[in-house]
């Protein structure tokens, strides 16, 4: 995937995110603190602080995530 249309996300008015990987694992980003996007690759950090550093190559598609405090209101 392209760095490019991964920092687009994290502009104007972020939303939470998820980003699926290749091998099927996926990997949410509820906040822009979550996320490093370098040129070579991408840094996700889970609520527990521990970090997966992906290969944007691996990473298939990106989703507008749901917080479960948005599903209340709705």
């Amino acid at each position: 995937m392209n760095v490019e249309l991964i920092r687009s996300h994290l502009q104007g008015g972020f939303k939470p995110f998820r980003l699926f990987h290749a091998d099927g694992r996926t990997f949410d980003v509820p906040h822009p603190e979550f996320i490093l996007v370098t040129r070579c690759s991408v840094v996700v950090a889970n609520a527990r602080g521990f970090v997966d550093i992906l290969d944007p190559l691996h990473i298939v598609s990106i989703a507008e995530l749901e917080l479960p405090e948005e599903r209340a209101q709705s």
